[in-house]
């Protein structure tokens, strides 16, 4: 993958396919650090301490359509070559948290990518489950909270064209905000 943000849908993507119905996002720059923070986590199946050890492994996946699992390997590794770090947890019945920190300034972290369509799309294509996303920028944060638009639009569902062009402008409003100095 070219993009972290590609990584994020993936990862999410697991999340989906593990009946998550809390799906949480972070993405968080530290430019006095020198990091970029993301972190995907769900509250769907979990992992068995066995699947958790082997789940860096690209040879192993729980799908049965293919004998291959590229996600989790490959965003520990783009983390890790950017002089990052890696972290995944998960327990049976609760969910599972992939925590990856990226080198901000490294020549070797790959860009970021475009995390409001990521989000958007997880959205549009997932209409029944509820996304938390959060983008920092050192001490700036804003929130999209899926529950909360629910809350506001009742019956209308969260994939109605109105609504993603909402949703895509209050991504594209909380981030320039966030990003402005």
């Amino acid at each position: 993958m070219q993009e972290i943000s590609l990584n994020i849908l993936d990862l999410a993507q697991n999340s989906i396919s593990a009946k998550a119905n809390l799906i949480e996002i972070t993405v968080d720059d530290r430019p006095d650090d020198d990091t970029l923070t993301v972190i995907i986590k769900d509250n769907g199946k979990g992992m068995t301490q066995d699947q958790l050890g082997a789940v860096t492994n690209p040879f192993f996946t729980t799908r049965t359509t293919r004998k291959v699992g590229l996600g989790v390997p490959f965003f520990k590794m783009a983390a890790e070559m950017s002089g990052g770090s890696f972290d995944i947890t998960s327990k049976v019945g609760e969910g599972t948290c992939v925590h990856g920190v990226f080198g901000l300034t490294n020549i070797d972290r790959m860009p970021l990518g475009d995390v409001n369509e990521t989000i958007a799309t997880l959205i549009y294509c997932n209409p029944d489950i509820d996304f938390f996303y959060t983008r920092s920028h050192a001490d700036k944060s804003f929130t999209l909270d899926t529950r909360e638009v629910r809350a506001v639009l009742g019956d209308v569902p969260l994939n109605t064209n109105e609504v993603t062009l909402w949703i895509k402008d209050y991504l594209s409003e909380g981030e320039n905000e966030v990003l402005q100095s």
